[in-house]
C-alpha cells in the first residue's frame, strides 16, 4: 500500500510503498476516506517534543485525524465489524486504567499518540491499525460523512473540549482565540456557536477573515500592535472571560493570558515548538492576584462524541466549515512543508489515497 513517510526531520515525506498492515487480536485495520493534515505532524516532522516523550521517529506514517472504513478486524474484537464506518481519537487508550474507567481517556495512562510512534503508525496511509478497538472506535452516524469526520479530528475536538469542558464557557462571554491556525478556527465557530463573543488574533489578514466569516465579532491583527493583550481588553471591555493559545509559542501564551479579565480562564492548546521547549513563563504573581485560572486541553474524551455528534446533526456546529482544501496523498510533502510559513488556512484534508 502506500503511504507518506517521515524519512528524515524536516525533509520532505517520502510518499512510497510498504507493507499492508496485518491486524493484532485487539485490532482494526481502518482505510482512511480521509484524514486532516495537523500542526501537530508538522511537529513531529520537524522532530518536536522530544523533552515529553513523543518525539516522531524516522520511518513513522504520520497522520492522526482519520475518518474510514474497517477492512480487517482482529479475533478478539467484539464491537467492530468489517465494513463499519469509524473514526478514532489521536490519543488511542487502552480503556481499562482509572483516567478511562472514569470518562478521561484522553489522558489514559498509557495512552500512544496515533501517528507518532512506531507502534501505532498513522492514516497518511491506504490503511492503519486501531489498538484496542472495542474501546477506541467510534461510530460514524449516517449524516456525518467523511471529510467533515476528519474535519472534526483532532483540531474540532480538541476546540470543544477546551472551551466546553475546560473553560465551562458560558453564553455571553468573551473568548479571545490567539492563533488561527485549525484549532483556533474551530475554537471561533464553537464559541460563537455556544453564544459566546469570539475575539481572533493572528498575524495573517485572510486567516482573520475566515475568522470572521465564522463567527468573530472583533479581529485583531497582531502584526501590527504593539499591545495585542490590551487590544484584546478594549473590545471585551474589562478583558476576556476566556483565552485560548491554539498555537503554543511563548508569545500567544503571554498575550492570551494578559487579555483575561479579573478570574478569568487561560486554556493552553497549542504545543510548544523547539525554541521553548516545552517551557513558557507566565506572569504569576498578576495570575494570583486577579485569581486567574491556567488550564491545560488535551484532545476530548471518548464519551463527548455523542454530544458533538447532536450538536453536528442539529446544526448547531459544522466542522466542515473549518475544511479549507481537499487534496490527495502525493501532496502531502508539500502542504506540510507550507506549515513553515503557516500558508495553510483552515484544515486541509486528504480525500484521494
Amino acid at each position: 500500500m502506500r503511504a507518506a513517510v517521515l524519512e528524515e526531520h524536516g525533509e520532505p515525506l517520502a510518499v512510497k510503498e510498504v507493507d499492508y498492515p496485518e491486524p493484532g487480536p485487539d485490532q482494526v485495520i481502518v482505510e482512511p476516506e480521509a484524514c486532516g493534515i495537523c500542526r501537530s505532524d508538522w511537529h513531529a516532522w520537524q522532530g518536536d517534543w522530544g523533552w515529553v516523550g513523543a518525539e516522531a521517529p524516522e520511518g513513522q506514517i504520520l497522520g492522526h485525524e482519520p475518518a474510514g472504513i474497517v477492512s480487517e478486524v482482529g479475533e478478539d474484537v467484539e464491537t467492530v465489524s468489517e465494513g463499519d464506518r469509524v473514526t478514532v481519537p489521536f490519543h488511542l487508550a487502552d480503556g481499562s486504567c482509572p483516567h478511562c474507567r472514569a470518562g478521561r481517556a484522553n489522558v489514559c495512562d498509557t495512552v500512544i499518540p496515533l501517528g507518532f510512534t512506531g507502534i501505532a503508525p498513522g492514516a497518511f496511509a491506504e490503511a492503519f491499525p486501531v489498538r484496542e478497538a472495542d474501546f477506541n472506535c467510534v461510530q460514524l452516524p449516517d449524516d456525518v460523512d467523511f471529510t467533515e469526520m476528519a474535519g472534526l479530528g483532532c483540531r474540532f475536538m480538541t476546540a470543544y473540549h477546551a472551551l466546553s469542558d475546560r473553560a465551562d464557557l458560558r453564553p455571553g462571554d468573551w473568548v479571545a482565540v490567539h492563533g488561527c491556525g485549525g484549532v483556533g478556527l474551530s475554537a471561533v465557530h464553537i464559541a460563537d456557536a455556544l453564544g459566546a463573543h469570539p475575539i481572533a488574533v493572528d498575524v495573517r489578514e485572510d486567516k482573520l477573515e475566515r475568522a470572521k466569516e465564522l463567527g468573530a465579532v472583533a479581529t485583531v491583527n497582531a502584526a501590527e500592535t504593539d499591545n495585542v493583550a490590551g487590544e484584546v481588553k478594549s473590545i471585551a471591555d474589562r478583558g476576556a472571560d476566556v483565552s485560548i493559545d491554539a498555537l503554543g509559542i511563548a508569545e500567544t501564551c503571554t498575550n492570551s493570558i494578559g487579555s483575561l479579565g479579573k478570574t478569568g480562564t487561560h486554556v493552553q492548546v497549542g504545543l510548544t515548538t523547539g525554541e521553548e521547549g516545552g517551557e513558557v513563563s507566565v506572569p504569576v504573581d498578576a495570575m494570583t492576584m486577579q485569581e486567574i485560572e491556567f488550564h491545560g486541553s488535551f484532545g476530548m474524551p471518548l464519551v463527548r462524541y455523542g454530544e458533538l455528534f447532536t450538536l453536528i446533526a442539529q446544526g448547531t456546529l459544522d466542522p466542515g466549515k473549518i475544511v479549507g482544501e481537499t487534496l490527495s496523498l502525493e501532496e502531502v510533502p508539500e502542504t506540510l512543508a507550507s506549515m513553515d510559513t503557516y500558508d495553510t488556512v483552515g484544515i486541509p484534508v486528504i480525500t484521494e489515497f
